[in-house]
């Protein structure tokens, strides 16, 4: 019999989530032995990085956009914001590449796949509006640049890469909300369908 409880928009919620996610799903305590690859690594080398990125990105933006030109500890920070970058897409990239050729988007897994290039395609204009608020020479030539390119798709309209206030909030407020919100849509996509087995693996099973 169901109760009014049982129609509530919270207890459906509840209930789909873990069905969908149980909590040995969530955080499994083991894993299959093809997860012990270099390509996994290079996935979670991109988890790290991203947490490095957003930790030294919200320092230098409590302290302002030319604190790292003033400071030799704010230079540092910078410094590791840049690197930390660097490492994510060098990571990421090898990641991408690996799970295309492992096809990794079997077994129903195609939004999984789905949102890790998304992902990646937000990373790189996150990316780029970074590079264009740097407040210096290095970003005045990048941005001129970019603008004639960007205004011929009239995107420049209300993407104006010149005007480094929007470049500097869509850098640290829009962009980099979107790749944390995508992230953690993957990973619990990863959790809910699990880690795609190889080719042989998935033949076997077949067979069964």
């Amino acid at each position: 019999m169901t109760t009014e409880i049982d129609r509530q928009w919270t207890t459906r919620l509840r209930r789909r989530a873990e069905g969908k996610l149980p909590p040995e799903k969530l955080l499994p305590d083991t894993q299959p032995s093809y997860v012990s690859s270099w390509i996994y690594v290079f996935g979670v080398t991109t988890l790290a990085a991203l947490m490095v990125v957003i930790a030294t990105g919200c320092v230098l933006a409590i302290f302002g956009p030319q604190w790292w030109h003033t400071s030799s500890f704010g230079h540092f920070v910078n410094s590791l914001h840049l690197w930390s970058v660097e490492i994510f897409f060098f990571a990421m990239v090898i990641h991408l590449w690996g799970k295309f050729f492992m096809a990794s988007w079997r077994g129903g897994r195609t939004l999984t796949w789905m949102t890790g290039v998304v992902t990646f395609l937000t990373s790189i204009a996150t990316a780029f509006t970074g590079y264009a608020s740097q407040s210096n020479f290095d970003s005045q030539w990048i941005t001129t640049q970019a603008k004639d390119g960007i205004n011929s798709t009239g995107a420049g309209a209300i993407f104006n890469v010149l005007n480094l206030g929007q470049m500097l909030m869509w850098h640290i407020v829009l962009l980099p909300l979107a790749a944390v919100v995508l992230t953690a849509l993957h990973v619990l996509m990863v959790r809910v369908k699990g880690v795609v087995p190889p080719f042989a693996d998935e033949k076997v099973e077949a067979a069964r």
